[in-house]
């Protein structure tokens, strides 16, 4: 199966040479780069959050095997969806899926579905590979959407992501996310500290929780909280917030903003 892309075009350029110069102007590679175990960054257009997942990429050293584990905007499809096999294309050309490592998730987490429709317009997780593209050439993928936020369903992928990444040490956990939603800038940073502390402080329950209580409409919550399940089944020990941003940074609209966080975690 060879999935086009949807937002070419529209959230990144969709001109090869283009689409790779804004991506090194994003991602600057650093002298050190961090071995990690996962990390979070957004999924909006680059223009607005590619400064953002830009700062964490430039961080990282990126290996050739990468779950990402995207949100399903869309109500179409599986609430747990997984492609196993093919590839996903985008202006810089095709991105192969990882099928054994497909296989492997699909063994440990029998509610994964393999379904093709959740992530045919599902931008979340296309945004991510020409940044993978560009800085890690070569790599292979599992593309994980999820469109439910039943916390108990959260914990069963998570562990059986940390079960498969425990014996596959070499892959890393992408998770996209962005923050809250469309309120005016000074109540947008109030309401994501509050999910950032959670996110920091590796807890799952807490940040399900202080969404759910202060109305922070982070539409990745259901990744980032089965990403911490996975984290702290594996032990990880650390989280940084490398980057925070809003909407108002770039268009200088304070009234109904987005805010964007970047993390890595080890």
């Amino acid at each position: 199966m060879l999935r086009l892309p949807a937002v070419a075009g529209r959230f990144y350029p969709d001109y090869p040479e283009e689409l790779t110069s804004v991506v090194r102007e994003y991602a600057r590679p650093q002298p050190m780069l961090e071995h990690v175990q996962a990390c979070l960054v957004p999924h909006a257009g680059y223009r607005y959050s590619g400064h953002v997942a830009g700062a964490v990429f430039s961080r990282i050293a990126l290996p050739k095997k990468i779950v990402i584990l995207g949100v399903r905007h869309s109500p179409r499809g599986e609430p747990i969806a997984v492609i196993s096999s093919g590839a996903w294309k985008t202006p810089l050309g095709g991105a192969p899926i990882d099928e054994s490592l497909a296989a492997a998730l699909r063994k440990e987490c029998p509610i994964l579905r393999e379904d093709q429709l959740a992530h045919a317009t599902e931008h979340s997780l296309e945004v991510q590979l020409p940044f993978l593209q560009v800085l890690s050439p070569g790599f292979a993928f599992v593309p994980i959407a999820l469109g439910t936020v039943r916390f108990d369903d959260l914990v069963v992928v998570g562990e059986a992501l940390a079960r498969v990444l425990a014996a596959n040490p070499d892959v890393l956990l992408l998770t996209t996310s962005d923050l809250n939603h469309y309120e005016d800038d000074a109540a947008t940073r109030l309401k994501d500290k509050k999910a950032i502390d959670q996110i920091l402080a590796l807890n799952p329950r807490g940040l399900y929780d202080v969404c759910g209580n202060e109305n922070i409409s982070m539409c990745g919550l259901g990744p980032a909280v089965t990403m911490l399940t996975a984290l702290r089944a594996l032990e990880a020990k650390h989280a940084t917030l490398v980057r925070y941003a809003t909407s108002a940074d770039v268009s200088g609209d304070t009234t109904s903003v987005v805010g964007y966080a970047g993390f890595i975690f080890s």
